[in-house]
């Protein structure tokens, strides 16, 4: 079986970030189940608050685009989503945003979150452990961006505890959600890629 590509990204440029922290557990994860990972950080692809008028008047941003083919070149995605507010980051959903408003060579709308898998992971200090912006992701992706998220996720409360001091999970029962999380986001990746 080919092995598949797979993005990993989080949602949260703060330093210190579970999310981030989060992200690189997976992409780690994912190399070890033999995955092709390419970790990535928004702050790469600084992108303006999103508004139909700036994108009718200065066209498309570049790190857009940039974006939009890095989600294009992979069979599977992994986002790790911190919650604001009991839903998405702004810097998330801007780029989620910004990605489904790329078109290139007559392809159809949307075109980076169709045939891909992805998977979702949140990290929080709370008791929640991010559980309504995971909600809340899995609502823009399926519904407003017509993806493939796959019913598996991972959502780590109480975050400030949750890691040790090499960023592995203390709890062996999050060590084994994400990877049953990772499983099925490369198995999947494999039938829809």
């Amino acid at each position: 079986m080919p092995i598949p590509k797979i993005l990993v990204l989080s949602g949260s440029l703060r330093t210190g970030s579970y999310n981030s922290r989060l992200a690189a557990l997976a992409a780690k994860e994912l190399a070890l189940a033999e995955a092709d990972v390419t970790r990535i950080s928004l702050g790469d692809f600084p992108l303006p608050l999103y508004d139909a008028d700036l994108e009718a008047n200065a066209g498309m941003p570049d790190h857009a685009l940039k974006l939009k083919q890095m989600f294009g070149a992979h069979q599977g995605v992994f986002i790790a989503t911190p919650e604001y507010n009991a839903s998405v980051t702004p810097l998330l959903k801007n780029a989620i945003d910004w990605v489904s408003r790329v078109r290139e060579k007559n392809e159809p709308a949307l075109a980076a979150y169709k045939n891909r898998a992805f998977a979702l992971g949140a990290a929080s200090p709370g008791p929640y452990g991010g559980m309504r912006s995971l909600m809340a992701m899995r609502q823009v992706l399926e519904l407003g961006c017509g993806a493939i998220v796959i019913p598996e996720q991972l959502s780590v409360a109480s975050a400030a505890d949750a890691f040790d001091e090499m960023d592995e999970f203390k709890d062996k029962r999050y060590a084994n959600q994400l990877k049953n999380v990772v499983r099925r986001l490369i198995e999947v990746a494999r039938l829809v890629g």
